[in-house]
């Protein structure tokens, strides 16, 4: 899934990854595109470096950076089962 944003969009991004180890990881950009690259480069989390491929599973837009980044922590605060859930059909 590629996102192309707008240049001057001004939005936030909440995302989550599935990685090649099944695992999830959930972060905040506002360029979801770029920061997509560079988790497949190696490049922008420890977490994932270790865990190539990633795939992009889930975001959401916001537009503040306080807004996106509350939601990014209560999703780090789910359990995988919700997680899961959310990914599937954007609810909870």
């Amino acid at each position: 899934m590629i996102i192309v944003s707008e240049i001057g969009d001004n939005l936030f991004y909440v995302y989550m990854l599935k990685c090649r180890d099944g695992s999830l990881y959930t972060g905040y950009t506002v360029d979801l595109e770029a920061r997509l690259k560079k988790h497949m480069e190696g490049k922008a989390s420890k977490y994932t470096r270790s865990r190539l491929p990633v795939e992009l599973v889930y975001y959401e837009e916001y537009k503040t950076k306080s807004e996106a980044m509350k939601r990014e922590a209560a999703l780090k605060k789910l359990n995988r089962t919700k997680k899961l859930k959310l990914i599937e059909n954007g609810v909870i």
